[in-house]
């Protein structure tokens, strides 16, 4: 998928070349026009226009076929983040009674690759389209033991948290700047036997570490995956174990 970011609709300019494209690589399933006229610091805005293809393309990630749209997050690096998703598992160390909160669950991929061994899934995600990528997600592979709330990520943990929902295992996997103190302290009132982290920085998932070891939980394991070869970047999953 090609997604191209433009500040205002040049949609009758852009089609000649994503013709040529489409015709010089086979490769390219997807080409989009994504609109963002905002002066920020976020990259993509809110309306897509397809101009080449389809709006979606299929990846298979730990077994499930997964549908990505150009607003899902998606690890773009499929061998490694398979490692990384299986290492996340073995921490979780579900045994198919528990309940599975997947917080920051994009297009619900990490939490999909554990829904066979867990009574029910609960994701969370802000981004509307892929919460419904999620959703087509689950019944794509034909989970129906998997709800998705769209939410922000400590609003759906409060909410949950006033609902009386108790998981007993948590996965997180926020963006850079990390975990937020609403979700911090809606994770430990739920206060679940374990919480898997997995972060794409270090320093952040060591800062939201400390704070729950502060809380309750102690760091039992680390492990670091690299994404992206011969950059300074990686990933990290870390499991917090309830004391």
């Amino acid at each position: 998928m090609l997604c191209i970011v433009v500040k205002k609709n040049i949609k009758n300019q852009l089609a000649p070349i994503a013709k040529e494209l489409s015709e010089k690589f086979d490769c390219i399933k997807s080409i989009v026009m994504n609109l963002n006229p905002k002066n920020t610091n976020v990259i993509l805005g809110e309306k897509n226009t397809v101009l080449y293809g389809s709006e979606y393309i299929y990846d298979i990630m730990c077994g499930n076929k997964i549908e990505l749209s150009p607003m899902s997050f998606y690890q773009i690096n499929t061998a490694q983040a398979e490692k990384l998703y299986n290492k996340a598992k073995e921490y979780a160390a579900l045994s198919g009674n528990e309940t599975l909160l997947d917080l920051y669950c994009g297009a619900g991929t990490i939490g999909l690759s554990m829904a066979k061994d867990v009574k029910k899934l609960i994701g969370c995600e802000i981004v509307p389209q892929a919460v419904e990528n999620a959703k087509r997600n689950a019944k794509l592979n034909g989970y129906d033991n998997a709800e998705f709330i769209c939410a922000d990520a400590g609003q759906a943990a409060a909410q949950l948290v006033g609902g009386g929902i108790r998981p007993e295992c948590i996965i997180v996997d926020p963006p850079r700047k990390g975990c937020d103190s609403l979700t911090l302290n809606s994770l430990i009132k739920m206060y679940p036997d374990r919480i898997v982290m997995i972060s794409c920085n270090p320093a952040t998932a060591a800062r939201d570490a400390k704070y729950l070891c502060e809380n309750g939980y102690s760091l039992t394991k680390a492990a670091a995956f690299d994404l992206f070869p011969r950059t300074g970047h990686v990933e990290c999953v870390v499991l917090m174990s309830k004391l």
